[in-house]
């Protein structure tokens, strides 16, 4: 039985054990598109190896969903790929990548830290500030940025003629979002400027339908909203922070970066 799960006529994913993560393939006519390449070298090869039992096409194109390791750290495998990612992707990979490379050590454990450091943190080199048509051979993919949202540098890739959505970390399945370098105050507004797919894909977890990601939308809404009346009336993130939709640590995370937002200090705010 295949590894990959076909999701429409040429697309698939591979839903991956470690950290639960979704792995996109699209065929093209003489070459393959993979949507994200895993947290390390080693991920990444075991990438490849599963592919062969797919297909025999080249890899033509990498596409990065955003700047996180988990989802970036196995580009160094694919140099025979364009390697495609929005602009701020690539400038967070250079200027932090060896920051979050430590801080991935920090946690990590130790076991793992060999497979950590062998990473070449390798940003992509084909960039774009809103959107970009890539034709593949006989199908042309979408890739478009819709704002702030889980971090600063999320797209989605939209394969319409089959009715697949690839929305990265912008939704999450089978956990709460995760709002470290978030932008509360603007994610539901991203999340409603998506144009969605009979099938998207989250970044993490199962595939979801419009119902789905509505809901999300909503709690992610209603963060915000219990932000902007918090900080209006002086509370600390700590009183917050038991009346969300998530748990306690994910809404103290959302709060706080939504807070930081309504001071100023992310350079943006809604």
């Amino acid at each position: 039985m295949s590894v990959f799960q076909e999701l429409g006529a040429g697309v698939f994913r591979r839903r991956y054990e470690s950290l639960d993560l979704n792995i996109g393939v699209v065929f093209g006519a003489e070459a393959v598109l993979l949507v994200d390449s895993r947290a390390s070298h080693r991920q990444a090869d075991q990438l490849r190896d599963e592919l062969v039992t797919l297909t025999d096409l080249p890899i033509g194109w990498v596409i990065n969903t955003h700047f996180h390791w988990d989802h970036t750290w196995g580009n160094a495998r694919f140099p025979e790929a364009a390697l495609w990612g929005h602009e701020h992707c690539r400038l967070e990979m250079i200027d932090n990548g060896e920051a979050a490379r430590r801080g991935v050590l920090e946690w990590m454990p130790v076991e793992h830290h060999d497979a950590v450091n062998e990473v070449t943190i390798t940003p992509p080199t084909e960039t774009f500030a809103s959107s970009a048509l890539l034709d593949i051979g006989g199908r042309v993919v979408e890739l478009r940025y819709h704002g702030l949202g889980h971090t600063n540098s999320d797209i989605v890739v939209r394969v319409a003629d089959a009715g697949v959505l690839f929305a990265g970390d912008l939704i999450e399945q089978g956990a709460p979002p995760a709002f470290g370098d978030s932008y509360p105050l603007d994610w539901g507004q991203t999340l409603d400027s998506i144009v969605l797919e009979a099938t998207m894909v989250p970044g993490h977890g199962d595939v979801v339908d419009a119902g789905f990601v509505a809901t999300q939308q909503g709690e992610i809404e209603a963060i915000a909203d219990m932000a902007r009346e918090g900080h209006s009336e002086g509370l600390p993130v700590e009183a917050l922070v038991g009346n969300g939709p998530y748990p306690p640590e994910t809404l103290h995370s959302a709060i706080s970066r939504a807070y930081l937002q309504l001071d100023g200090e992310l350079g943006y705010v809604d």
